[in-house]
This record gives C-alpha cells, sequence and structure tokens, in this order.
C-alpha cells in the first residue's frame, strides 16, 4: 500500500510538472494560428446584440456541460458542493476545447479533484460518466441527423448518402443498447484491474442521453445565431457532428482546420465563403477563446484558494 501510495504521488508530481511546462506550449500553438485582425473584421462586423445572443448560447452550453459533473457527483455519490464542482469542471471544459482532452478532460481534472480531496478512483468514475454523456448525446443527436439524410454529401464522397445513414443507424443503436443495459441489464458491475465499473440507473442514463443532445445542440446554435437570417440549423448541426469527429480523429487541438475544413467542403453552395467564414471566426472567438480566457484566470483563482487550504491543513496538523 506505501509503495502504491509514493508511486502515485511521484506520478502526480510528474503529472503536474509537465502540465505546467505543457499547457503554455499548446495555448501558444492555439493562439499563433489566429489571425487576429481578420477575428476583429469579422466580429466587427456583427451587431452588439447578435454577438450577446451568442455568448449566453456560449453560457448556457458550458453551463449545461459543466452539470456532466454533478451527475458524476451523484453517480459517486462524492459530497462535494457544486460551488466547487461547477467552477472546476468549467476550467476543464474550456482547455479540454482547446488543448486537447489529455490536458483538460483528463491532467486537469484529476489535479484539481485531487487537490479537493477526491480518491483517483472517484475523480475516474466521475470523468468516464462525463465521457459517456457527452458521447451518448453525442450517438442520439447525429445518428438521427445521418438518419434523416442529413447533411447532404457533395457529388463524389466515398462514404455517400447512403453509408451516412446506415452510420446514424449503428449511432442510434449504440444509444438504445446503452440505455437499454442501464435498465435491464442483469450484471451491473464489473472490475477493471483495480477500477469498478457500475452501470448506472435507467433514470440517470435518459438524463445522460438528453443533457449530452442539448449540450451539442447549443454548440451548432452559437454557429446558427452568425450567420445570416434563414440559415438552415439542422443542417448547420449535423455538418457540426461530422467536424466534430474529424477533430477528434486528427486529435488536433481545438480542431483547428478541421472545422473550417469540413464547413467549407459541405455547406460551399449555401452561404458565401466570407460570411461562413466570418462566423466560424466569430464561433471560435466566442466558444472557444473566451471561455479559455475566463477558464484560466478561474483556474489561477481554484490553484490559490487550494494552496490556502493546503497551508491551512498544515497548520492545524502541526498544532
Amino acid at each position: 500500500m506505501n509503495k502504491h501510495r509514493k508511486r502515485w504521488r511521484r506520478a502526480r508530481q510528474a503529472l503536474t510538472l509537465a502540465f505546467f511546462i505543457l499547457v503554455p506550449v499548446l495555448l501558444f500553438s492555439v493562439l499563433k494560428n489566429l489571425d487576429w485582425q481578420e477575428v476583429h473584421q469579422a466580429l466587427a462586423a456583427y451587431r452588439w446584440s447578435t454577438l450577446a445572443l451568442a455568448a449566453g448560447v456560449t453560457l448556457g452550453s458550458f453551463a449545461l456541460f459543466s452539470s456532466f459533473d454533478l451527475l458524476g457527483r451523484h453517480y459517486t455519490g462524492h459530497h462535494l458542493p457544486a460551488r466547487q464542482v461547477l467552477p472546476l469542471a468549467f476550467v476543464c471544459y474550456a482547455f479540454n476545447l482547446n488543448l486537447s482532452a489529455w490536458v483538460g478532460g483528463i491532467a486537469l481534472r484529476y489535479r484539481l479533484y485531487t487537490r479537493l480531496g477526491l480518491k483517483v478512483s472517484t475523480i475516474t468514475r466521475v470523468l468516464s460518466l462525463g465521457l459517456l454523456t457527452n458521447w451518448v448525446g453525442y450517438c442520439v443527436v447525429a445518428g438521427s441527423l445521418f438518419v434523416c439524410g442529413l447533411p447532404r454529401l457533395p457529388a463524389g464522397m466515398e462514404i455517400g448518402n447512403t453509408g451516412l445513414r446506415l452510420i446514424g443507424a449503428l449511432l442510434l443503436l449504440v444509444a438504445v443498447i446503452y440505455w437499454l443495459a442501464c435498465g435491464f441489464a442483469t450484471r451491473r458491475t464489473w472490475r477493471l484491474r483495480q477500477h469498478q465499473i457500475s452501470l448506472p440507473g435507467i433514470r440517470l442514463a435518459t438524463l445522460q442521453m438528453l443533457m449530452g443532445a442539448c449540450s451539442w445542440s447549443l454548440m451548432a446554435l452559437v454557429v446558427f445565431t452568425l450567420l445570416p437570417k434563414g440559415a438552415d440549423y439542422p443542417t448547420l448541426l449535423a455538418v457540426l457532428m461530422i467536424s466534430s469527429i474529424a477533430g477528434v480523429i486528427t486529435h488536433i487541438p481545438a480542431g483547428l482546420g478541421v472545422l473550417e475544413t469540413v464547413f467549407l467542403s459541405l455547406l460551399h453552395g449555401s452561404y458565401g465563403k466570407g460570411t461562413l467564414l466570418a462566423a466560424l471566426i466569430g464561433y471560435r472567438a466566442i466558444y472557444f477563446l473566451l471561455p479559455l480566457l475566463i477558464a484560466t484566470l478561474t483556474y489561477l483563482v481554484l490553484e490559490h484558494l487550494a494552496s490556502q487550504r493546503s497551508t491551512g491543513d498544515r497548520s492545524q496538523t502541526s498544532g
């Protein structure tokens, strides 16, 4: 047991060091690829009311995604209050979007939760449930849209519209199997190495599907608000589903270039290139960069509060 604790302590120290080295490097790689003059010009063309609406939708999206960790609290039974869980989850989501899941979704979440006193096994279960919520929601939304024939793929694409419908049916099947397993499986717990995996109840699984689906829908709604009136929201949402999975496959932080390429390739016949690029630049500024800035400041506050708690605990122990 002592050897295990020492190994974990060393691993945590190495992870912390790697985190403080990696974050500035990745942050620079994100920012240096943006043309700030182009961002300024694109956003200057929007009305303040439009930007405020997009920012409001973004706020709702981040609040909903951060609430995935509240589902994790219910699932694991840990007793950290929502006032600690929600800011932590917000920081992790913003860093996850911009700097990859390894930084935000995993490394940062383990660091912040351990500083609040959660066990590694509990953090793993919270993280796992959040990932399931996100991707089960993706299966519901993407599967439904693909089955309905959205988006219409340009001629010449290898997968074709029929192939896309089949993928949609498969995604919906995955979501239904998960939901049925949560409701009716007789065996509900497995052990994977030192971790215990338990299926949530059907009510929690239903809530996962609803929250995950709404989270993806709000992301597309930000782009929708930045496009001219008459934009086709279901098609935009379907294109976002494709660009998101393409970004995951390529492992490019923030999907830089991937999102733009997919949107321009699939929607070039529906919108002018300048109009679409302006919306995507606005989307990156409002949904990615602004939350990242706020999350960075929030992270510094969380680290300061954690340091104060550690100092207080040491003082009580020595006293």
